[in-house]
C-alpha cells in the first residue's frame, strides 16, 4: 500500500508558490525497534511554516530541509506499534509532517484523548492555544483592569489571546483585517473592541477604543497597524512579540519602532517561540483543556480537504484568507 507526503523542494522567494513542492507516493513503511507508524487524520497550517521553509539556519529552529517532509503539525492514530508507550489504536498529535502517514520513535509524540473533536485540539490545545497561553500568562503576565490589544486577533492564536484577557477582567481590543472578523470578535467572543486596520480612520478608532492607553500588547503580524498601537503604549508597558506575518513575504521588513519611545515609555519587549518551551505542552494542554471544558474558550476552524490542497492551503494565512484555524482533513 501507499501514501502522499509533501516534500520541500525548493526555498521560497518571497510568496510560497506551489513548485517549492512536490507532492510524492511512497510504500507505507513499518516501523523498527521502539518505533511507531501513525496514520494522520487531520494537519496543521501554521504561519510558522513560512519561516521553516526558509534557508535561515539562525533561527529558533532548524529549517527543513530540502527533499525532507514539510513540518507541520497532525492528530493520528497508532496503527503499528513497537514501542510500548503508544500502543496500537492511541490517538496521537506532533510534529509529524504533511503526510499521510508517519513514522516516529516517540519523541514530540503527546497521546491525547480520543472524545475530543481534532478540530478543538488543533484549534485550541495544540500549537494556537499553548502559543496564546505562554504569551498571556509568562510574557504579559496581565493583570485585572488593564487594556490590551491583540493583532491578528480573529486568528488561531490572536482569538484565544482575547478572551484569556477578557476571562482576567482586562479590557481587550482586537486588530482585525476584515469588518466580518471584527464582528466575530465583539458578538461571539466578547472582545470589547474591534478595528479593523485597513479603515481610513483606524488611528482615530484606535484612540476612542483606548482612552486609558495600552498596557499590553500581543503582537502578531506587524505592518500598519504596528506604529499607531505603538503610540498608545502606557509607560511600563509590556509587548509580546509572536509574529510578524506582514513582513515573512517581503524581501525587507518594516522598520520597527523608535527605540527612543522604547526608553521614554520604559517599555519591555519581548520575542518568544514555542519550540524553546515545548516541554511545558503537558501542562499548557493541561490548562487550556479546562479552559474549552468550562466553556471559556470559543473557536472556529477553517477546514480544506486532502494533502493535494495544503500546498495551495497555506496561502490563505498570508492572504488573510481564513476564517479561523487552518486545517486539512484527510
Amino acid at each position: 500500500m501507499s501514501y502522499h507526503s509533501v516534500k520541500l523542494i525548493k526555498r521560497p522567494e518571497l510568496e510560497i508558490t506551489e513548485d517549492i513542492f512536490n507532492i510524492v507516493t511512497q510504500d507505507i513503511p513499518t516501523p523498527a525497534e521502539g518505533e511507531v507508524l501513525v496514520k494522520l487524520s487531520h494537519l496543521s497550517l501554521d504561519p510558522a511554516m513560512r519561516g521553516w521553509m526558509s534557508a535561515d539556519e539562525n533561527s529558533y529552529i532548524a529549517p527543513v530541509k530540502l527533499g525532507d517532509t514539510m513540518r507541520a503539525s497532525g492528530i493520528g492514530e497508532v496503527v503499528k506499534s513497537n514501542n510500548e508507550r503508544f500502543p496500537v489504536g492511541a490517538r496521537v498529535m506532533g510534529l509529524m509532517g504533511l503526510t499521510e502517514y508517519a513514522i516516529s520513535d516517540g519523541n514530540g509524540l503527546n497521546v491525547i484523548p480520543k472524545e475530543l473533536p481534532a478540530e478543538a485540539i488543533l484549534s485550541v490545545i495544540a500549537l494556537p492555544g499553548i502559543t496564546a497561553y505562554h504569551g498571556v500568562f509568562e510574557v504579559l503576565k496581565p493583570e485585572a483592569g488593564q487594556t490590551l490589544i491583540v493583532t491578528a486577533a480573529a486568528g488561531s492564536v490572536g482569538s484565544l489571546v482575547g478572551q484569556m484577557a477578557k476571562n482576567l477582567g482586562l479590557t481587550v481590543v482586537g486588530v482585525a483585517g476584515s469588518d466580518e472578523k471584527c464582528q466575530w470578535l465583539t458578538k461571539e467572543l466578547g472582545f470589547d473592541h474591534a478595528i479593523n486596520y485597513k479603515d481610513a480612520d483606524f488611528v482615530e478608532q484606535l484612540t476612542q477604543a483606548t482612552p486609558n492607553g495600552i498596557d499590553l500588547f500581543f503582537e502578531n503580524t506587524g505592518g500598519l497597524a504596528q506604529g499607531p498601537i505603538f503610540e498608545r503604549m502606557n509607560p511600563h508597558g509590556r509587548i509580546a512579540v509572536c509574529g510578524l506575518i506582514a513582513d515573512y513575504q517581503k524581501a525587507e521588513p518594516a522598520p520597527g519602532p523608535s527605540w527612543v519611545g522604547i526608553i521614554k515609555r520604559r517599555l519591555t519587549i519581548q520575542g518568544f517561540t514555542m519550540p524553546d518551551h515545548f516541554h511545558r505542552i503537558p501542562e499548557y494542554g493541561q490548562a487550556l483543556g479546562a479552559m474549552l471544558g468550562k466553556g471559556e474558550l470559543k473557536y472556529r476552524a477553517h477546514v480544506i480537504e486532502g494533502i493535494e490542497n495544503a500546498t495551495s492551503g497555506i496561502n490563505l494565512l498570508f492572504d488573510g484568507k481564513n476564517t479561523g484555524k487552518l486545517i486539512v482533513k484527510l
